[in-house]
């Protein structure tokens, strides 16, 4: 019998958001008539937006035709989508990088999930607490180390830099699923803290479209330095409505260098190895509809999209905190972080509100120890579901 990867024996039973949709599978079986909404996967409900359709179907076009049909394209994207990247998402904020950097993915996830397999078996990860499930369980398959960063509301849920030394550093801001946003201030400490222990930073800033407070970052380069430290990954699924096209990038910046066989490696080198090597690229046609999201009016429609999705977010906060309830997030991000009545368990909410307001959320505890005592809600809905799922809410007077 094959030996297996013992490290995976040391992961939660299940991942966090299957459990979750198996529960509301058992429970619309049993309940067949139940109206159920869901605030919980963050998965986006409003259409793609009409420029990236439109740059869909030309692309699809071109793929029937001989003289204009594309097989295999370069695994870490095409120049045309790579050179709108630069130039929208970093010239814009006065961040300079070049093509050999950005490479082009099917999804932040993935990328997330991915890139540690460059670094040593050996080196210690810090992952926030709560934090997305993914940063913590690929680490533990590699057999890796990890230490948690507590995230408390006495903190503004930003981890505080810690008293030991972390080889890799995930951060994730805007944060999911508090919602929390880091200040350049934060993110200065963060670099400074990299610097001095030869860490690697893996900044998530898959939600940074959703920070409405213009002095707040939109990417950890706009810190002096941070290229040194620092690896970014962004997506279109979130800001575009790409969850079912997947499509998202990840700079990975040639001052960024490890070290092996006692000599400076640039991390940039060997990414690229891995990924030239287990990766086929994205789709011609779904480049060419992401490119479309930085043309004028791909950008006019992202804009609305995500004022959509914000005033649902402003809508469930606002709601929740007339309920007496107290929550975090939703003004820069679109989780809320809904804390709850003393001594009420995570799960034991999902339930509450599944059976008794036909609602589906996300427990706190599924993120983390520190997320015990909390619920994600996403304004990932409908507004009419937004609005009803609210009121019922309320109604339970917790």
């Amino acid at each position: 019998m094959i030996k297996i990867n013992e490290n995976y024996l040391n992961l939660e039973q299940n991942y966090l958001f299957p459990t979750i949709a198996k529960k509301v599978r058992e429970y619309k079986a049993d309940n067949p008539s139940a109206d159920v909404i869901s605030l919980g996967i963050g998965d986006v409900t409003r259409a793609l937006p009409k420029a990236c359709v439109n740059a869909l179907h030309k692309a699809s076009e071109e793929m029937g035709h001989e003289s204009t049909f594309r097989g295999y394209g370069p695994e870490q994207g095409y120049s045309f989508l790579i050179d709108a990247i630069i130039e929208n998402d970093y010239k814009a904020y006065g961040i300079d990088l070049q093509p050999e950097e950005v490479f082009v993915s099917d999804g932040a996830k993935c990328d997330v999930g991915n890139i540690q397999e460059v670094f040593s078996a050996d080196a210690v990860a810090a992952v926030a607490d709560p934090v997305y499930p993914v940063y913590l369980d690929t680490n533990i398959m590699a057999g890796r180390a990890v230490k948690k960063l507590p995230c408390l509301a006495e903190n503004g849920f930003a981890p505080k830099i810690p008293d030991f030394k972390a080889d890799l550093i995930y951060l994730c801001s805007p944060n999911n699923p508090t919602g929390a946003v880091m200040t350049k201030a934060q993110l200065k400490e963060w670099v400074d803290y990299a610097k001095k222990n030869g860490s690697v930073i893996i900044f998530d800033s898959a939600y940074k479209e959703y920070i409405q407070e213009a002095d707040l970052p939109r990417s950890i380069y706009e810190v002096e330095g941070a290229k040194e430290v620092a690896i970014e990954i962004r997506s279109f699924s979130k800001t575009a409505g790409f969850t079912g096209l997947r499509c998202a990038y990840m700079v990975v910046p040639l001052a960024l260098k490890g070290k092996g066989a006692g000599r400076e490696v640039r991390i940039n080198d060997l990414w690229r190895r891995r990924h030239t090597t287990k990766f086929n690229g994205v789709p011609y046609i779904v480049q060419r509809a992401a490119e479309a999201v930085f043309s004028p009016e791909g950008k006019a429609e992202v804009k609305e999209l995500i004022s959509y999705y914000m005033e649902n977010a402003r809508i469930i906060k606002e709601g929740l905190n007339a309920a007496g309830l107290t929550a975090y997030g939703g003004e820069n991000a679109p989780y809320i972080w809904l804390k709850l009545p003393e001594g009420l368990k995570s799960f034991d909410f999902f339930d509450i509100l599944l059976s008794r307001a036909n609602v589906v959320g996300t427990p706190g505890s599924g993120f983390g120890d520190c997320g015990e005592g909390y619920f994600r809600l996403t304004s990932f809905g409908s507004r009419e579901n937004t609005l009803k799922a609210v009121e019922r809410i309320k109604k339970l007077k917790l």
